[in-house]
């Protein structure tokens, strides 16, 4: 492969690693073709884009920003290494690693970046798969904001009608007398 050649792979993936917010790193040694091919059609079905990339593009790539991957260099970039990126869903490649594993153990988690936090190593997998989205606490947020407000309503209209329950009551107790 000529210098060009890989300086066009290197910008390509440093495009990549800038554009999308997570990215997570991932090892398949000794799977078959068949194997491989089903690994690469649930990324597709899924919307997740898979790249068997050499360790030293993925290291150059990811010197180019402005996140410390350092720690990447010693425990992560070794051995074959595949890149998943999905554009709108940080969890979505942790799930489907998951899955994939259920029936094919060769498939393993190096590490992950979401919004440049640093996952590192295999058992990681769940906690990547408990992270909840920036639109998912979003909408907790708004749920736990509004809670209050509408326990006020709730009490002010369930209180206004045990008030006119009360005066109707009063009145017609005036009435009778």
């Amino acid at each position: 492969m000529k210098r060009e050649e890989k300086g066009v792979i290197i910008e390509e993936l440093t495009e990549k690693f800038q554009s999308v917010p997570f990215f997570y790193i991932t090892e398949a040694n000794g799977m078959t073709v068949a194997e491989t091919n089903n690994l690469r059609r649930m990324c597709f079905d899924r919307g997740i884009e898979y790249k068997v990339v050499k360790n030293s593009f993925i290291k150059k790539a990811l010197e180019t920003l402005d996140t410390d991957y350092t720690p990447f260099n010693e425990a992560v970039l070794h051995g074959q290494s595949a890149v998943m990126f999905h554009p709108e869903n940080g969890k979505a490649p942790a799930q489907l690693i998951k899955e994939f594993r259920k029936t094919n153990d060769k498939l393993q988690l190096k590490a992950a970046s979401i919004d440049s936090s640093l996952f590192i190593g295999a058992d990681q997998l769940d906690t990547l798969i408990a992270l909840k989205s920036k639109q998912e606490l979003i909408g907790e947020i708004i749920g736990l904001l509004q809670s209050p407000a509408k326990n006020v309503i709730s009490a002010l209209q369930g209180g206004g009608n045990k008030l006119a329950g009360i005066l109707k009551t009063l009145s017609e107790r005036e009435e009778a007398a």
